[in-house]
């Protein structure tokens, strides 16, 4: 059974874009999209009071409006819709379960010219089983692709570049999801590894220098090494690049048109946590950024 791609819906112009990315991206994968639209309601004893009339009305409306949105761009698209009366965050994560990935709308821009996920996106992003993907308000269709030669939007250029980022210890479910999503785009693939050089005296600097930016790109292509055995069409691009992982992301995405890091799962008894390369990015880079929990 094919596993869905299921995206939050709200109503607000964030969730919108995100339905559009993810009915796009459905499409790429031959996956059907299930469209979720939850709400906080009461217990099954008190169904029938007339104040539940107003959400309820609200959420098919929502819902509604959405799929006949999507039916019109996307015909060829299998599309489904539902909601449920609980808490979003519970729903979201639940739903992802047996989803192929979960795709959200980010609440707000930040100050930097990215945005913020949103309490139910990040509890959802903290808590998933599955990638969640987390999309602007004003993502379009043209800014997964390059510019034409004029310079203007477009939507038949080729698509922008695929980033993930590594930690060589920790880094096969992002490679996994990273090398697909730029084979089913058809997009060169960056794959950057961040290292840092230890305090010490300035005279051994140079030499440190030298010899751990020998060994990252050694470590980093023996970690590609069977990727690019697998997917030989990709255009791959390993970048092992000195200064701060979060800093060095934000650099190399600049003209991406996705973003793939990590989430690692930890110990129940230690609770959700997204780390703070991943923090960091989700709060101030402009393209899409889908966060895959590993081990």
């Amino acid at each position: 059974m094919l596993r869905p791609i299921v995206v939050g819906l709200d109503g607000s112009r964030e969730s919108l874009a995100a339905a559009d990315w993810a009915a796009r991206e459905a499409l790429r994968r031959g996956l059907p999209l299930r469209l979720i639209h939850a709400w906080e309601g009461l217990p099954s004893d008190a169904a029938d009071l007339p104040e539940l009339e107003a959400p309820r009305h609200r959420a098919r409306r929502i819902l509604r409006g959405a799929m006949d949105r999507l039916n019109e761009r996307y015909p060829q698209l299998y599309l489904s819709a539902d909601q449920i009366a609980r808490p979003a965050t519970d729903v979201l994560v639940a739903e992802g379960v047996e989803a192929e990935l979960l795709v959200l709308g980010s609440r707000a821009f930040s100050g930097f010219g990215g945005f913020m996920a949103g309490s139910v996106a990040s509890a959802t992003v903290a808590h998933a089983a599955r990638p969640v993907v987390l999309v602007r308000a004003d993502q379009t269709p043209e800014d997964e692709h390059l510019a034409d030669a004029e310079g203007r939007p477009s939507a038949r250029t080729a698509h922008r570049p695929v980033v993930v980022g590594v930690d060589p210890a920790h880094c096969e479910e992002l490679l996994a999801f990273g090398f697909e999503s730029a084979a089913l785009r058809a997009a060169p693939l960056r794959v950057v590894y961040a290292w840092q050089l230890p305090y010490m005296p300035g005279a051994a600097e140079a030499k440190a220098r030298e010899t751990m930016r020998e060994a990252a790109q050694r470590t980093l292509a023996h970690v590609l090494a069977p990727w690019r055995e697998k997917y030989a069409a990709v255009e791959l691009h390993a970048l092992a690049e000195e200064g701060r992982p979060a800093q060095q992301l934000l650099d190399v995405t600049q003209d991406a048109g996705l973003l793939v890091v990590g989430r690692r799962i930890r110990p129940a008894r230690l609770g959700p946590h997204t780390g703070p390369i991943t923090h960091a990015v989700l709060h101030h880079v402009r393209c899409p950024v889908a966060v895959v929990p590993h081990e």
